[in-house]
């Protein structure tokens, strides 16, 4: 996840290395985002540059002569890190969302190359040392923290051991790149089409028909992109067109991407004894909120214990539902969706068709600019500058008239592009050097009221998303590179997130960008019945994120016993089927588009600590108004605005003025 700019628009600049690195900061030498590259040809130049530049740095920063200090060395170091990061994550970007598979191959194959210049800065001992000897006790206590973060970084990668024992690292570090460039290959090629008679189709929305017209066959084509995957498993009648294309999800890149799995289990394994740990997740969580295998266990059974009431309860209400309309039929994986449909509408009197009338995709943009605008005193404008795509918008934050931060939005499916929903920081912010930049890559429907309604599940997708980039931008404005924005404890990240959903549910927010094809707000009622249905399925929801936490887990506490693809399979199902009361049947590999076991490794327990963490900070919230400014401005200043610069616990106290406790979050799963 890192940064690009075209080899042309350096042709002034490109002096000597050591001048570069004497007379340009990071931002100075990466300079615009250009999005606009012509072809392959141009990635891979511009990749060039940076690799060159960055090998400079390194070499410099290891050939350093002391005294060491924090203006010299430590600042060495963090704009090495930026510069690094800068290259990788623009590439990373353009890899998941470019136009052509040419230019997102070439992507892909950057970051790798990037990547690889980031372990052996990472096993670097004359680095270290160099930072080692830095005296920082007269500095700030945010310089303190991120240097004493820095060298515990160095010595959990093992740069203690000796020559022989670093090579093995780095030698393993590679190969993991490459094995995740491959998972991440395949997986961004993984559709899988159908094409089906429109009486197929019948209970499908009007305006998901008008976008999908029949070709000139009589077919229409349907696939795995999540616009269509979500809808056909909520609202089509066809038991069997459901099944179908939802078996054809669980099995897109199987075997390939499952047997990568296996190996990438097995050289992670590897590593953690290479680094004199028992397992890789205990060398995963160690700089963490929750540090050891055991806490995470831990936080697992409280999360099972308080949603196991809700998610029975939750089962029998969909499995009733269902037999209203199927009887006999048992409720699971294929029909769940569509069993939730017929309960919301059943048990709460709310239709989702009808709540969905209420979005575009065009309106709820606005109305998070909005929101975003009233809680922290910011306005957002459109951002002149180069684009991927058409669809891609581009926008600037501001605050007093001044820009604060910019970023993309990359909002609806194509062929090849990345298949959910993520943000990525492009560029850190530095106080005086650099603006922070965020990318969001969703799949969200396109068109206005006639053929692009959005699922209410998706507004709250965006939010959610566009949370990650209001932390990068917000938090943008630090003396380090390393402590900016989004740069805080990875079981922390998604809390200010998921906080920021609540919004999605509070009607003096929906009332302003919520309207139909005639202009009409969202009623009250209607948001009162999506309120009172709102916790309905929140304990399914959560024991099948305790099965999906489970299997990252598992698959980091040993080498996998069989790591064929098959193998890898059938263990995933075994550690989801746990927890979850949606069972995975034979024949379904999810794991092989899980893209969380490779990002996240063993920490997709992250999502439910995020969770507890969240519902807690919005209790300030809950009792102060959805609205209070004075409420949002102290979570934007003393969260928000810290970005990595200390533990998260202590933002979290900071905000609330107590430590996190889960007491908010389990009166969620109440009935």
């Amino acid at each position: 996840m890192r940064a690009f700019a075209y080899a042309a628009t350096f042709a002034c600049c490109l002096l000597s290395s050591t001048s570069l690195a004497q007379t340009l900061s990071p931002a100075q030498f990466a300079g615009e985002i250009r999005a606009d590259a012509p072809d392959a040809a141009a990635l891979n130049a511009r990749c060039d540059e940076y690799v060159s530049e960055v090998e400079a740095r390194f070499a410099a920063l290891e050939a350093m002569s002391g005294p060491h200090r924090v203006e010299t060395a430590l600042k060495a170091y963090d704009d090495l890190t930026a510069l690094t990061y800068y290259g990788a994550a623009e590439f990373y970007s353009f890899g998941q969302s470019m136009d052509t598979a040419e230019k997102r191959d070439a992507g892909r194959a950057c970051y790798s190359r990037i990547d690889e210049i980031e372990s052996r800065i990472g096993l670097s001992r004359p680095i270290y040392e160099r930072l080692n000897a830095i005296d920082a006790s007269g500095e700030d206590e945010v310089t303190r923290y991120y240097l004493g973060q820095i060298l515990a970084g160095f010595e959990r990668s093992g740069v203690n051991y000796d020559d022989e024992r670093r090579g093995q690292i780095k030698a393993l570090q590679d190969e993991m790149t490459a094995i995740s460039t491959s998972f991440s290959t395949n997986f961004a090629n993984a559709r899988s089409v159908m094409r089906v008679l429109p009486a197929a189709l019948a209970g499908m929305p009007a305006d998901w028909l008008a976008a999908r017209p029949a070709g000139v066959d009589g077919l229409v084509e349907i696939s795995t992109d999540p616009t269509d995957l979500q809808a056909i498993s909520a609202y089509a009648e066809d038991d069997a067109l459901r099944e179908t294309l939802l078996r054809l999800a669980y099995a897109r890149a199987y075997p390939e991407n499952s047997a990568l799995l296996g190996e990438l289990f097995t050289k992670r394994q590897q590593l953690a004894e290479l680094l004199d740990r028992p397992d890789y997740a205990t060398l995963n969580f160690e700089n963490r909120m929750l540090t050891t295998p055991a806490t995470v266990e831990a936080h697992m059974a409280e999360l099972a214990e308080a949603s196991g009431s809700a998610a029975q309860s939750d089962f029998a209400i969909l499995q009733q539902a269902l037999n209203e309309v199927r009887p006999g039929l048992a409720l699971g994986l294929f029909n769940h969706s569509f069993a939730r449909q017929r309960a919301l509408q059943g048990n709460f009197d709310l239709d989702p068709q009808e709540v969905r009338q209420y979005f575009t995709y065009n309106n709820v943009r606005q109305g998070i600019f909005d929101l975003t605008q009233d809680l922290f005193a910011v306005q957002i404008r459109p951002w002149d500058t180069p684009l991927w795509h058409p669809d891609v918008e581009a926008y600037e934050i501001l605050e007093n008239g001044q820009s604060i931060g910019r970023f993309y939005l990359d909002s609806h499916p194509r062929e090849g592009k990345y298949q959910h929903a993520n943000h990525i920081t492009l560029r850190g912010g530095v106080a005086g050097e650099s603006l922070p930049v965020s990318v969001l890559t969703m799949n969200l429907p396109r068109g206005d009221y006639e053929t692009g309604l959005m699922e209410h599940r998706q507004v709250e997708t965006f939010l959610h998303e566009f949370g990650h980039l209001l932390h990068n931008i917000l938090g943008g404005n630090q003396r380090w590179f390393g402590v900016s924005g989004v740069s805080t404890e990875r079981d922390f990240v998604e809390a200010p997130s998921q906080m920021l959903e609540e919004w999605v549910y509070d009607y003096d927010t929906l009332a302003r960008f919520a309207r139909n094809a005639a202009g009409e707000v969202i009623p009250r009622d209607l948001v009162d019945r999506m309120l009172a249905a709102r916790r309905f399925g929140n304990g399914i929801h959560e024991t099948t994120q305790l099965g999906y936490s489970n299997a990252s887990l598992r698959f980091h506490q040993g080498a996998p016993a069989d790591p064929s693809a098959e193998g890898i399979s059938q263990a995933y199902r075994d550690y989801a089927n746990a927890y979850t009361l949606l069972q995975f049947p034979e024949t379904t590999h999810m794991e092989a588009t899980f893209s969380h076991l490779d990002g996240y490794s063993a920490g997709y327990y992250t999502y439910g600590w995020s969770r507890v963490i969240a519902a807690d900070l919005f209790s300030r919230f809950e009792q102060a108004g959805l609205r209070d400014r004075d409420t949002a401005m102290a979570y934007r200043h003393l969260v928000l605005g810290r970005g990595g610069s200390k533990p998260a616990a202590e933002l979290v106290e900071d905000f609330l003025g107590r430590a996190v406790n889960t007491d908010a979050f389990r009166a969620t799963l109440e009935r």
